[in-house]
């Protein structure tokens, strides 16, 4: 029996538990792993220290180490994020829907638990926390997967974890890690159909893709982040200034930075100066088109092509565009985005209610960076990923994302004729 096989059917045993056990007994799990992460803080940090060590032996890009790296402050957070999740409500047994049918049969549509859910994701072990946190609240099983750069760290972090749900009662199994990274566990980890209920993929797009299109069990794609900022004719400069330099430096190595600046004609020279020399000093490398180019006593700025407009750099590299207006600026953001987060810079009401209203995405925002784009800053807690589809979940997937429903038919006796 392979390992992905013999890790599934514990998982789907642990499942059965899962579903069985009460609100109290999952938080006194999420808080015993909470306080497990940093009981084992240094056994986990060594490791990450080794995962670390070999990816810059590897080159590994700087953006790439820093989703890599754990130090005291994440993993303090990801313990956090535990013990918030044990504070919010229990999806588990929600009510959806009731009412009475004619027949006086009292029909309810409830939330249930998916049962064993899998997740195959690249070099953020603080995934491995968030997901097995996010599972326990909501009475699933997991099974994890992840990329080789963060194998040692992942590891740990699971044994951590999962000893610290069995020692508070929870079923052997509910937090489990695929040890093997060859690419042969994943694809048979996708083909689990009656194990895996559901498949998650959390990455870049190469690895979305692959699983998107080789699964045989159902998927939920989480987002590439290509991500846009419009600076509309009508904005105020300086926030319009703040915002766009904050949603691409902020944090550049993740799926809500904004890849893409689009700036109204209008006020192009007014306020492009200003963000450019910022964005400078922030060392980032600017893509722009023939407009911005002419800026280029500024700083320099590499001529962009059209692999630009559709790229999500994940680093300090910005491509910048200066559109004749919010058609042109809408057009864009729909024919290259990725449907993850868009905002727009203005103070024309009317301009920004169309832009809530074309634009095709999960989170939209009016005068925010798109950074806020995330389970925990939505108020989830942590978060599974961020879906960017349009069926069971879209945007930031927090407790209700990991449930199913099921309809409760309570009779006395009712017969059908």
């Amino acid at each position: 029996m392979s390992e992905v096989i013999r890790l599934a059917e514990r998982a789907r045993v642990a499942a059965r538990g899962l579903a069985t056990t009460s609100t109290e007994q999952r938080d006194r799990a999420l808080l015993a792993m909470a306080q497990a992460l940093m009981s084992n803080q240094d056994q986990i940090l060594a490791a990450n220290a080794e995962d670390m060590q070999a990816a810059r032996d590897k080159s590994v890009a700087t953006a790439l180490l820093d989703r890599l790296e754990l130090n005291p402050a994440r993993l303090k957070s990801m313990s956090e994020a535990l013990k918030a999740l044990s504070l919010l409500a229990d999806p588990i047994g929600e009510v959806v829907e009731g009412h009475t049918l004619p027949n006086g049969i009292q029909l309810s549509k409830i939330r249930v638990p998916l049962g064993v859910v899998a997740i195959i994701y690249e070099a953020r072990p603080n995934v491995t926390a968030d997901a097995a946190g996010l599972c326990m609240k909501t009475g699933n099983a997991v099974i994890l997967r992840g990329g080789s750069l963060a194998v040692k760290s992942n590891l740990a972090l699971t044994r951590v974890l999962s000893n610290a749900a069995t020692g508070a009662g929870m079923p052997e199994g509910s937090v489990q890690s695929i040890e093997s990274t060859d690419r042969e566990a994943a694809e048979e980890l996708m083909g689990l159909h009656g194990y895996v209920d559901v498949l998650i993929p959390r990455g870049g797009a190469g690895l979305i893709r692959s699983v998107v299109e080789n699964a045989k069990v159902p998927v939920i794609e989480t987002g590439v982040g290509n991500c846009h900022v419009y600076v509309h004719s009508g904005a105020d400069l300086q926030m319009a200034r703040r915002i766009a330099v904050n949603a691409k430096v902020q944090r550049p190595g993740v799926c809500n930075a904004a890849e893409t600046l689009l700036v109204d004609e209008a006020v192009h020279e007014a306020v492009l100066p200003s963000i450019l020399k910022e964005l400078e000093e922030c060392g980032v490398t600017v893509h722009g088109d023939e407009k911005v180019r002419a800026l280029g006593a500024i700083m320099r700025i590499e001529p962009a092509t059209e692999e630009d407009w559709a790229t999500e750099y994940l680093d300090l590299e910005l491509a910048v565009r200066v559109v004749t207006g919010i058609d042109e600026a809408i057009d864009h953001i729909n024919t290259y985005g990725t449907k993850h987060s868009e905002a727009i810079v203005t103070e024309d009401y009317s301009a920004a209610r169309r832009f809530l209203r074309e634009i095709d995405a999960a989170a939209v925002y009016v005068n925010a960076s798109t950074r806020f784009t995330d389970g925990g800053e939505f108020g989830m807690g942590a978060e599974i990923g961020i879906s960017t589809q349009k069926l069971h979940a879209r945007g930031p997937m927090g407790l209700d994302a990991l449930t199913s429903t099921k309809y409760v038919a309570m009779g006395s006796g009712q017969i059908r004729e």
